[in-house]
């Protein structure tokens, strides 16, 4: 469960980005590279700071 929500909340805020750059300042393409490189992150180091913050919620996996 918290996977799935982790991959929507990221693909959405890219989708957010990509159409705030499109439509309003393409500054906004920077949001979509942090949203990138975080998942890089996760991937590599196995740390996802939203998990921690599902995790608190009590959302369960």
């Amino acid at each position: 469960m918290k996977n799935r929500i982790v991959r929507a909340v990221a693909g959405t805020f890219v989708i957010i980005s990509i159409l705030l750059a499109v439509y309003h300042n393409i500054n906004w393409l920077w949001f979509t590279g942090f949203v990138g490189v975080n998942l890089l992150q996760s991937s590599i180091t196995k740390w996802c700071l939203l998990e921690d913050i599902l995790d608190k919620l009590g959302v369960k996996d």
